[in-house]
């Protein structure tokens, strides 16, 4: 069994986390990450400079030098043979010809500079060309040398919890019921195809939070607030029912395009509405069957820096919600704070590419790229809609 090792590319780290504020309102923030990376070593090598023509007195003005070589583990590691170099740049062109990129020539130089200088050369042109470019790293074990990439949408750490009551209220403005049923349809796109998790099913991360601050609710002793916080938990089971029902008849998505076509806007409310309808109709008709979690990375991946550390899966910051104003609301958010302090890390949507001789997957994250945005559309319309009436 030929076991691989990776090396990583750059001076990359595990993201730490640091303490958090509360998150915002509609898609809150969570908690900014803290990634501290490495600067670069001295090193004893001199730099080899390429020279324009000119005079002699502007020659160095006229000079470009080439970077330093650094010492990189994955170079280290590489044992010099012809093997590793060929081995190198096949994966290399393979890499480049794949993200259509032109990879400076390098053969000219000495081992290890000439790597190190593609490797270096490859990633400023990948950082301008790919737009979910994250990494690539190098691997090698006793049969190749060979490079995986690795492409990953940035999140931002955002919560994205999708309102539903504001859409209940909306269905029961007769000014806004046109708008409601549009949404409506959206939303059952999200909830059948898009997967979003609803936080009245059982097995969601929500559903568990609102149970836990209920019980919190229950136990406590009986204070002139209690009947009102009862209240409120028996609003958003009663309300989050109603909608669900809504939501889970596919005749919403049936009739979508049908209700885009006859919709007409006659404010900024209404054209906002019709935008997000049509983003969300154009992603279901060239994905009818792509869910949000199809590039969630695979749990107790051998691969994953992860191993060690506790992760945000993405179903805990992806969801329908009940409403996002409110003390029940802050409730929540501030244990969800707290709780995610504790981790390490946080899921996001990711793909990696091995470039060893073999098929390479022709995937991207253009999906994730205009999902996200729909989604945070989503979020502040409805937040926005349910603050004006207050």
């Amino acid at each position: 069994m030929n076991h691989a090792q990776t090396y990583h590319i750059g001076n990359n780290q595990i993201t730490r986390t640091k303490k958090s504020k509360a998150v915002a309102p509609t898609t809150g923030r969570v908690r900014p990450l803290d990634a501290k990376t490495q600067g670069c070593k001295r090193s004893s090598e001199r730099q080899t400079q390429i020279s324009t023509c000119g005079n002699v007195a502007n020659g160095f003005l006229k000079t470009s030098f080439l970077p330093k070589l650094q010492e990189n583990k994955t170079l280290q590691a590489c044992q010099k043979t012809a093997k590793t170099e060929k081995g190198f740049y096949k994966s290399l062109c393979e890499l480049a010809e794949h993200y259509k990129i032109e990879p400076m020539q390098t053969n000219q130089f000495e081992y290890p500079y000439n790597m190190a200088l593609a490797i270096w050369d490859i990633e400023e042109k990948l950082k301008h060309c790919v737009l979910n470019w994250q990494e690539i790293r190098l691997l090698q074990d006793s049969k190749k040398t060979y490079f995986i990439s690795e492409e990953k949408y940035n999140t931002g750490t955002t919560l994205y919890y999708i309102p539903i009551e504001p859409l209940y209220q909306m269905l029961h403005d007769p000014m806004r019921k046109r708008n409601a049923q549009l949404l409506v349809s959206v939303c059952s796109y999200l909830y059948h195809i898009a997967d979003i998790p609803y936080f009245r099913q059982e097995d969601t991360y929500l559903y568990w939070m609102y149970e836990m601050h209920k019980d919190w609710v229950e136990q406590d002793d009986e204070t002139e607030e209690t009947e009102m916080y009862q209240s409120e938990f028996n609003k958003v089971e009663l309300i989050g029912d109603c909608i669900e029902k809504k939501l889970f008849n596919r005749i919403n998505l049936q009739v979508f395009e049908k209700r885009l076509n006859s919709f007409k806007s006659c404010d900024t409310f209404d054209n906002d509405c019709w935008q997000i309808a049509c983003n969300a109709f154009a992603l279901y008709t060239q994905y009818p069957h792509t869910s949000i979690f199809r590039n969630a990375p695979i749990k107790n991946d051998p691969e994953s820096e992860a191993e060690e550390y506790e992760v945000i899966g993405m179903e805990k910051y992806i969801s329908f919600i009940s409403h996002t104003t409110g003390w029940l609301y802050e409730s929540i958010t501030d244990t969800i704070n707290n709780e995610f302090n504790e981790y390490g890390l946080m899921e996001e949507p990711t793909i990696c590419k091995c470039f060893d001789g073999k098929n390479i997957t022709n995937t991207n994250l253009d999906f994730e790229n205009r999902l996200f945005p729909l989604l945070d559309d989503m979020c502040s319309l409805l937040y926005n809609y349910e603050t004006t009436r207050k």
